[in-house]
């Protein structure tokens, strides 16, 4: 008998999807990821956040992709961070169910940033179906920034500006829909803070890229169809708001001291105790104060 000496190579890339009851758009993700060249440098993760639907039986049109089922919803930071500590390749590429990518784009992704030694992530520009800018990086929001998108239940914050003739652009704060990182980077901060639930621990991962003096660059030529994505954490809408405040105060912390964490998350009870007292639905401001002075995250832990 003949036996071989090869050796199965180790992927370069991991792609690392966390999905929630989003079926349909997970096929045509994975769909769209098979065709990619070439796929065997290329490793699939999904991890189920608690799917309820057809999700976490994709695995068996799927076989090359491997499929990390959750208990239960965790938020989307945890259930990222087992996703991360599986990976083996070098790069991590957090990719979005609701994302559709081409043959190249990894490889494309992977290439240039295995050339810039000063870069730590590369992403494509998100692009609708007829290829219009989806959703742009944005500069990373200030106190008064969080505090206004939180109050208002729209995390949104004013887009950069994008040459879109350019190679590559420098980004601050690009959305993990289609983000690849140096898995080295990534473990060596420890991954993600799990003291966040479902909020800012995007935001976080590109702080601490910044603030080690690397770069993350958005690759205007290279894009990636961001569809429509009406998935909502689950819970209800005060567990998802208490999540927010509690993941917004742990981000501002850490940038800027304890005592501006906890003066933000004061802020945000006394506002929805503020908004009881004014009748402005106050079942739900109740809810949420308790939530928010227990620092309750979306899974219930504290």
């Amino acid at each position: 008998m003949v036996q071989s000496n090869e050796i199965e190579a180790e992927p370069i890339t991991s792609v690392l999807i966390v999905s929630h009851n989003s079926a349909a758009s997970l096929r045509r993700c994975l769909t769209s990821i098979e065709g990619s060249i070439p796929r065997q440098q290329v490793e699939v993760i999904v991890v189920d956040n608690g799917s309820t639907d057809a999700s976490p039986h994709l695995d068996t049109e799927f076989p090359n992709a491997t499929f990390l089922r959750l208990p239960r919803y965790f938020g989307f930071t945890k259930a990222a961070n087992i996703g991360a500590r599986t990976a083996k390749g070098d790069y991590l590429l957090f990719l979005s169910p609701a994302a559709e990518i081409e043959p190249d784009t990894i490889s494309r992704l992977a290439s240039y940033l295995a050339s810039d030694p000063d870069a730590v992530a590369v992403c494509p520009l998100l692009v609708d179906e007829s290829g219009q800018t989806a959703s742009s990086p944005r500069a990373l929001p200030d106190c008064d920034s969080i505090a206004s998108a939180w109050r208002s239940g729209r995390a949104s914050f004013a887009p950069m500006p994008i040459d879109l003739s350019a190679t590559a652009v420098a980004v601050d704060y690009p959305q993990l829909e289609a983000l690849l990182v140096r898995k080295q980077f990534v473990r060596g901060m420890n991954y993600l803070d799990e003291r966040y639930g479902e909020s800012w621990s995007d935001a976080e991962l590109c702080y601490r890229i910044r603030s080690a003096g690397r770069t993350i660059l958005l690759l205007p030529q290279v894009r990636v169809v961001l569809h429509p994505d009406n998935r909502q954490a689950p819970g209800n809408e005060a567990e998802v708001s208490a999540d927010s405040a509690v993941g917004a105060s742990v981000f501002i912390s850490k940038r800027k001291g304890f005592l501006a964490g906890l003066k933000f998350r004061l802020g945000a009870a006394l506002y929805s105790l503020g908004q009881a007292f004014l009748l402005k639905d106050p079942g739900f401001q109740f809810s949420r104060l308790s939530k928010i002075l227990s620092g309750q995250k979306i899974d219930g832990s504290h």
